[in-house]
C-alpha cells in the first residue's frame, strides 16, 4: 500500500507529471528540467526528490551535474503502472506536447551552458 500511495502523492502535481513526461526516452540534466519547467531550481529539486522517493525516476550525479531519467528495473510495480498508464493517456496533451516542441530547443544548448546561465541569472536575482 505504502508504494502505491507514494506513487499517487508523485502524481498529484502536474510539474512532476510534466517531468516524467519529458523524461521518455531519455535522460535529462537537473538544469534542463528546471528550463523546461520554468521553476527555481529548490523546487525542481523538491520535485524530482518526490518521484526519485515513488521510484519512477532515478538519478545519478557526474561531477557537480545530476541527471534523471525514468526508472525501469528499480520501479515498483505500481510506478511501472503508472507510468505506462501516464504515456498512454498524456501523450497528445496539449501541454506535454507543447513541453516536448520546447525541449527540443533546450536539448540544443549544451547543460553545462544552460547551467551556468541558471546560475547567473540567480546570482543577478539574489
Amino acid at each position: 500500500m505504502r508504494d502505491f500511495m507514494d506513487v499517487i502523492k508523485a502524481l498529484a502535481d502536474e510539474n512532476r507529471v510534466r517531468a516524467l513526461m519529458a523524461l521518455r526516452g531519455r535522460e535529462l540534466c537537473v538544469c534542463q528540467i528546471i528550463e523546461l519547467l520554468g521553476l527555481a531550481p529548490s523546487t525542481v529539486s523538491r520535485h524530482m526528490s518526490i518521484l526519485k522517493q515513488a521510484r519512477l525516476v532515478v538519478s545519478r550525479k557526474q561531477g557537480r551535474w545530476a541527471y534523471y531519467r525514468l526508472a525501469a528495473d528499480s520501479a515498483t510495480p505500481d510506478a511501472r503502472e503508472a507510468l505506462v498508464w501516464l504515456q498512454a493517456r498524456l501523450s497528445t496533451d496539449q501541454v506535454v506536447r507543447a513541453d516536448t516542441r520546447r525541449l527540443l530547443t533546450i536539448l540544443r544548448t549544451d547543460p553545462e551552458t544552460l547551467c551556468r546561465s541558471q546560475c547567473q541569472a540567480r546570482g543577478a536575482l539574489s
